[in-house]
């Protein structure tokens, strides 16, 4: 892979961060595309000199794609939403600009692709998100046959949006709810492991046209979830049952917010379990050992802690 070009399209965010130090040490060139060039800063001094050029590109245009994609090794597209803005915006997010890369990139000779998709994904969803990433994954493979999908399940990291986002809602509410009583089943992989998933995707001859499923080496509910990572943070607080009905009540003013914490496709999603499918190929077809989430998810949910004086009075 060394002086090779990989083209990243959303590569400052949660996967990207992961992902470039990998390519960097593998002696990879990059071009990443991101919609905030600054945020690339904390890229640069993982990469050597001229290693990496962060940079905004018009996704609607084929012709800025072919700019950025042209004399490129691979693309990967990291780019996903978890609420929309506007009507229609998963669709365009999820389903039309993967196709669309898809397309400029097998015009423009890209060898290899990798799309960042979801567990869960179904075009027969009643959640919009879920059906965008199936579309999203039927257009990539129809317009460049050789694409590597990865499915993961939910992402947990150091600065991921599950583990801190409810640990930080745990130090100040007196309970968590449990919509649909906390039952759906998820199966939390490492951020590490889904970008070294994707160093597979880049080297590996036997992934071409196959979608992979990431999951960690452990299932668990929602409810043992909220469990851990109180136990982890040493709160105590309630974990309060809420109905479905309730649960999307609740959601349609919430989405009124900037950055809305539930929105009614998100209370449709959690419906469904988020687990591997007995038999899919995953992280063990690509060699890679899931990473227990009891190694990671102490280390950087420590800022979190109660005091212990404090949780000696509750």
């Amino acid at each position: 892979m060394r002086n090779r070009l990989i083209t990243i399209f959303g590569g400052t965010g949660f996967l990207g961060r992961h992902l470039v130090p990998r390519l960097a040490h593998r002696g990879a060139r990059m071009v990443v595309i991101s919609r905030d060039p600054a945020r690339g800063r904390h890229l640069q001094p993982m990469c050597a000199v001229g290693q990496i050029v962060v940079q905004r590109a018009d996704l609607a245009s084929e012709e800025a794609l072919g700019h950025v994609l042209r004399g490129a090794h691979a693309a990967i597209n990291l780019i996903g939403i978890l609420h929309e803005r506007r009507d229609g915006q998963f669709d365009e997010v999820h389903g039309e600009l993967p196709g669309r890369i898809a397309k400029v990139a097998a015009q423009v000779g890209v060898e290899r692709m990798v799309q960042v998709s979801a567990l869960g994904a179904d075009p027969g969803s009643k959640a919009a998100y879920a059906r965008s990433k199936a579309k999203g994954e039927h257009l990539v493979l129809e317009r460049f046959p050789r694409a590597t999908i990865v499915r993961p399940s939910i992402v947990i990291g150091p600065e991921d949006s599950f583990f801190n986002r409810f640990a930080e809602m745990a130090r100040f509410l007196p309970g968590l709810p449990l919509i649909g009583g906390g039952r759906t089943r998820y199966q939390p992989v490492y951020v590490g492991d889904v970008a070294e998933a994707m160093m597979a995707a880049l080297t590996r001859e036997d992934v071409f046209g196959r979608i992979f499923q990431l999951g960690g080496p452990r299932v668990y509910s929602f409810a043992e979830l909220m469990r851990y990572m109180l136990d982890v943070t040493g709160r105590r607080r309630l974990l309060v049952p809420m109905s479905y009905d309730l649960a999307r009540l609740q959601a349609r003013f919430m989405e009124l917010l900037p950055e809305p914490p539930l929105t009614r496709d998100q209370v449709e999603l959690l419906k469904v379990d988020n687990v591997v499918e007995p038999g899919a190929p995953g992280l063990g077809e690509l060699g890679i050992t899931p990473t227990p989430i009891e190694l990671i998810v102490p280390d950087y949910l420590a800022r979190y802690r109660a005091h212990p004086a404090r949780v000696a009075r509750l």
